[in-house]
């Protein structure tokens, strides 16, 4: 825990104007080891674990990702963000910090703050789901031409999942990186826990939260909304899009890179996309401002892995394009989730984790 008061100087640092200064003056090799330490960090949230086993607490974090310390909430919302800037102050005379900006209602402050107490998924209740542990979640149906299990004798959402892209696959209908269903299951943990009648307040509905224009795009009838086999194979077929838009400005910009590492920074951007947009996407690649973070990270992908590039060009970014930490958030909770699977005896030891 940080002090207000800790390492002060007799002449305490002044703030900076906005948060988005720091961004922006930041050299993009800070991004080493960031979807790492971001990663770390969400863990702790959505596992109540680490510094967030109290969640009343906030916890802080510079530009890497870096842990710096933590703060016990107050009994308002007032008088925790005044805790938090005190102790923004103190990171920032103390020399742990190179710098930091006041936060307040609707503004964001540095160092980051992310608090332990928010919505998040029981990823141990969702894998339970997901490989149908628990028996009312085994499932069978149909849907277009697809056909799976049966009424006496459902399977899990798993196989479900892998009977849909290995049929599209067949078809070549897809067109995809190896590794991409297992980030759909990770998005099917985040987005809905893998409750089939999840529904959010902006309307997103199903495993996979597929918006009104999504399902009207792939011609499901409200009466379908629901269907998990419809909602895979829209999801597919959504990314699938994705990544035909994607592809050209990828390669373009990262076509030099290492197979194993080209793909796995391709399906990063592709969930990047779900999340927010391909057209957001396309922009880091291609804009002229936006793409700057990408241009370097091209030319010095050795010093970087395939996620802190994927997060790099997000972050260095921040507060252009509707791009906040959320964006990180949601990849890095994507991934925990296909961790949560692969650290399963079902699925360790399969190539779908491989």
């Amino acid at each position: 825990m940080i002090t207000p008061t800790a390492g002060a100087s007799e002449q305490p640092p002044e703030p900076v104007d906005s948060w988005t200064d720091i961004i922006r003056s930041s050299p993009y090799w800070v991004s080493q080891g960031v979807y790492h330490n971001i990663t770390t960090i969400r863990r702790w949230v959505l596992k109540e674990s680490g510094y967030c086993s109290d969640t009343d607490r906030h916890i802080l974090f510079d530009m890497r990702g870096r842990f710096l310390g933590y703060i016990d909430d107050e009994s308002s919302r007032e008088a925790t963000q005044q805790h938090l800037n005190d102790t923004r102050l103190a990171l920032a005379a103390s020399g742990r910090a190179d710098s930091w900006a006041a936060g307040g209602p609707g503004e964001t402050g540095y160092p980051f703050a992310l608090a332990c107490d928010q919505p998040h998924v029981n990823l141990d209740e969702a894998v339970a789901r997901y490989l149908g542990t628990l028996p009312t979640e085994l499932i069978w149906g149909a849907w277009d031409d697809l056909s799976f299990a049966a009424q006496e004798k459902p399977g899990p959402l798993h196989d479900a999942l892998m009977y849909v892209y290995g049929t599209r696959q067949q078809q070549q209908r897809n067109n995809l990186p190896a590794t991409l269903p297992k980030y759909l299951a990770g998005q099917i943990l985040i987005e809905s826990s893998g409750q089939q009648r999840a529904h959010s307040a902006a309307n997103a509905k199903g495993i996979l939260q597929l918006s009104p224009s999504a399902l009207s795009d792939c011609r499901i009838k409200p009466a379908n909304h629901w269907h998990r086999l419809a909602q895979i194979d829209c999801a597919l077929r959504l990314t699938n899009q994705n990544a035909r838009n994607l592809r050209e400005p990828f390669n373009q910009r990262f076509g030099d890179l290492p197979e194993d590492k080209r793909d796995q920074l391709f399906t990063l951007l592709l969930v990047q996309a779900y999340h927010g947009g391909a057209g957001r996407v396309s922009a880091l690649l291609e804009d002229e401002t936006l793409s700057k973070p990408a241009a370097y990270f091209a030319s010095e992908h050795e010093n970087f892995s395939a996620g802190d590039i994927a997060f790099g060009m997000v972050f260095h970014n921040l507060g252009r394009d509707r791009f906040g930490l959320a964006s990180l958030y949601y990849v890095a909770d994507v991934q925990l989730a296909t961790e949560a699977l692969c650290e399963t005896a079902r699925l360790g030891a399969t190539p779908f984790c491989e």
